[in-house]
């Protein structure tokens, strides 16, 4: 009698890595390579453990991906109904995620394999180090200022930067199972549709 094989999901493993931190904040990820960048931009997010609040555009080379809607840079392409596998098409393809044109994050996302999993999800996180900077601090030097300050209680900015930080604030921090329960809500989205 033949054996009945399990149904095979293709995924992406990638790797987004915040540029310009060290020790390197990263997040490794199995993704379904169907997601339209909208998705994608939710889940960089919560990811990362940003906030939302500010534009954001996907780029490679020099084609920029975004929500048409939003005032628009040079060779822009609405992104609405892109899924992740038009764009990152073979292993070692890379592109750039920017956050918050102000702070300027930009994360390197790079395509390191196509995994087969017998699961069936959206996105899982599978490792990462380090927490995301707090929003609006003044991007990566801004943020490496900050924790140089509240290393030194005689800084004359320390109690504005401890408050600004909170006390539960650990930079080094960066919870897998935590982010894991966070994500699952994506395993059951649908579709975004663009704002009319």
């Amino acid at each position: 009698m033949l054996k009945r094989r399990n149904k095979v999901n293709r995924y992406y493993q990638i790797k987004i890595t915040l540029i310009g931190s060290n020790p390197v904040i990263y997040r490794r990820i199995l993704i379904n390579p169907e997601i339209c960048f909208p998705e994608f931009h939710d889940m960089i997010q919560d990811i990362m453990g940003w906030e939302d609040d500010h534009l954001h555009l996907f780029r490679k080379g020099k084609k920029y991906y975004r929500d048409s809607s939003d005032d628009g840079f040079g060779n822009t392409v609405d992104y609405w109904d892109i899924k992740i596998m038009d764009v990152l098409i073979k292993i070692k393809d890379k592109m750039i995620y920017e956050y918050d044109f102000g702070d300027g994050w930009e994360h390197e996302i790079i395509l390191e394999k196509i995994v087969e999993e017998e699961e069936v999800f959206n996105i899982q996180c599978i490792e990462g180090a380090m927490n995301c900077p707090p929003e609006d601090c003044g991007g990566i030097a801004g943020f490496y200022n900050m924790l140089e300050i509240v290393k030194n209680p005689e800084e004359e900015e320390y109690e504005e930067i401890l408050e600004w930080l909170g006390d539960d604030y650990d930079p080094e921090y960066f919870d897998l199972e935590k982010l894991n329960e966070l994500l699952k809500s994506y395993n059951k989205i649908v579709k975004k549709t663009k704002k009319k």
